[in-house]
């Protein structure tokens, strides 16, 4: 778990890429912001996992994040947004 909130919105965009190895599309990369907000990310021997939930309404988003809101649990509130680069395969 993190130890602290971020001081301002980290607002940084990536790439996804495709691993043979996984045969998945599996690697997000982080960027220089993020770390600098949350050092322990650097931290080799830490380990992090993450949840992904897939909203088809607004309005389940809007109750997942009023449950959000209210857990009382450390961890890092962050938004992904996946789409397709225009132009581009």
């Amino acid at each position: 778990m993190l130890s602290k909130s971020p001081r301002k919105v980290v607002d940084s965009e990536g790439k996804i890429a495709y691993s043979e190895s996984a045969q998945a599309w599996n690697v997000i990369k982080l960027k220089k912001e993020l770390f600098d907000e949350f050092p322990e990310l650097k931290e080799k021997r830490s380990s992090f996992s993450y949840k992904l939930k897939f909203f088809r309404t607004e309005e389940e988003l809007e109750s997942a994040y009023k449950k959000f809101k209210g857990n009382k649990d450390k961890m890092m509130p962050m938004v992904l947004f996946l789409y397709k680069e225009v132009g581009k395969g």
